[in-house]
């Protein structure tokens, strides 16, 4: 018989606030990729054109992680097991992202954006790293279902 734990107060404020957080790289995504001049405008020129003429298999990466980091906050908050799921698609994606900006191209990465897109990504990895193992935990307590 599989018994129906109680949802504890700190999965609505891990995923509360993983959702908003999260909502940012679905965003940033979009908008990117639609051009949308706003979004683009505090870019300069070099960096528009590193960003744009990402490979599709880098984009194809970022889609994965961007919308499997939000896909797995909506499920944390929904309750269901496929939340721990969606965060693994969400870190290959981002091992992806990492590989295309900091292995492959890292020198020009640093040249664009100094070290703050290493800093962003290592607190990205932190922050997916530790929803990961949230939800895994969750799961196997039977919160998540």
């Amino acid at each position: 018989m599989n018994e129906v734990r109680k949802t504890p107060w700190h999965l609505w404020v891990v995923g509360g606030v993983s959702l908003l957080i999260n909502a940012f790289p679905a965003i940033d995504f979009t908008l990117t990729n639609l051009q949308n001049e706003f979004w683009l405008s505090p870019l300069t020129a070099a960096q528009r054109s590193f960003v744009l003429g990402a490979p599709l298999w880098s984009d194809i990466c970022w889609a994965l992680g961007g919308f499997g980091a939000f896909l797995g906050s909506l499920l944390l908050l929904m309750r269901s097991r496929h939340a721990v799921t969606a965060f693994i698609v969400s870190i290959v994606g981002l091992a992806g992202s990492t590989l295309y900006q900091h292995v492959l191209n890292g020198d020009t990465t640093r040249e664009l954006f100094q070290n703050v897109a290493l800093y962003v990504t290592l607190t990205i990895w932190v922050i997916m790293l530790a929803l990961l193992f949230y939800a895994r935990k969750q799961a196997a307590a039977g919160v998540l279902r």
